[in-house]
């Protein structure tokens, strides 16, 4: 694990691909085997011993019975598509006070460094994956304007993902539910879908979107978006606040916010997790100022102890 991966540091390097599989390959040396996807494989046939084949996969209980090699062939009960939407809304901008002169990531960047890392993972186990870009600017009936890229495999697609995923803009709000039909069209196969998301939303909009997803056919992953400023409130003093998405700002006081802002936070993130809960909707938060491959590494032994 490289523990040093820290935003800061990110923020500094300019190449996604290095950072990607700096990131990846340092999870994939010490946990292998927490990266696969619990899928599940289907026993198919035997077939005889023949060389380079690994021990392990030799039938010893066959051998003993019949004096010969065997081994045990088996295959994927289904091919899947791991899917990336990134909420690139304004309120995506968002990143916590600089410590000194020094800023990390911001929430958008955050994720895409997040889905370079998994994508690339996606990528290493042979895996189909898709990337889809959900902002009002994304969904205007401008093609040219659009970030998707379909579902595919190999090395060529992860560099073609990586370069539309540095290329994302932010627009300023959620698109319309109804303007988002071609996504769900999209996911009509056995999938994993990851959502990576603030979930700043005035009336449900985003768990809406998300609930649509959901389906027989398709495992569906939340990843809200936090800052370690959002859930301290570490502010003292007169403090103006801005709405990334309205623009509208407000000036307060921190002490006498604090307390109400902090209960306001708890009662969301319940009232979040338990739509999630209904939904049977996997979720999982991140903190955009811890490093990104301890979240990483975080998440995936949280998955693994989830479908064990």
């Amino acid at each position: 694990m490289h523990r040093l991966i820290d935003p800061k540091t990110i923020a500094r390097i300019k190449d996604l691909p290095l950072v990607a599989k700096t990131i990846a390959e340092g999870f994939l040396i010490g946990h292998q085997a927490s990266t696969q996807r619990g899928v599940g494989l289907e026993f198919s046939q035997y077939r005889a011993y023949q060389e380079g084949d690994e021990l392990n996969r030799i039938d010893w209980k066959l051998f003993a019975r019949s004096d010969r090699y065997y081994v045990r062939e088996a295959e994927r009960e289904s091919e899947i598509d791991v899917w990336f939407l990134l909420d690139s809304s304004a309120s995506m901008l968002q990143h916590s006070e600089p410590n000194g002169d020094v800023r990390g990531l911001n929430k958008l960047e955050y994720a895409k460094h997040l889905i370079a890392s998994l994508s690339y993972i996606a990528n290493k186990q042979g895996d189909s994956f898709g990337l889809v870009s959900l902002n009002d600017k994304q969904f205007d009936q401008s093609p040219k304007t659009k970030t998707f890229v379909p579902s595919g495999k190999g090395e060529r697609h992860w560099q073609r993902l990586l370069i539309e995923l540095s290329n994302i803009k932010s627009g300023v709000i959620f698109p319309k539910l109804s303007l988002l039909k071609p996504i769900f069209e999209q996911m009509n196969r056995p999938s994993i879908i990851f959502v990576l998301s603030d979930f700043y939303q005035q009336d449900n909009e985003i768990t809406n979107f998300v609930s649509k997803l959901n389906s027989n056919l398709s495992e569906v992953i939340a990843l809200p978006l936090n800052t370690h400023d959002e859930l301290t409130f570490n502010y003292s003093g007169p403090i103006r606040f801005k709405d990334l998405e309205s623009e509208q700002e407000i000036l307060v006081s921190a002490k006498s916010a604090k307390q109400n802002y902090l209960q306001a936070l708890s009662n969301y993130k319940t009232e979040l997790k338990q739509q999630f809960s209904e939904r049977n909707i996997s979720h999982y938060e991140l903190n955009i100022d811890e490093p990104l491959d301890a979240g990483l590494f975080a998440y995936l032994k949280h998955r693994q102890r989830r479908l064990s």
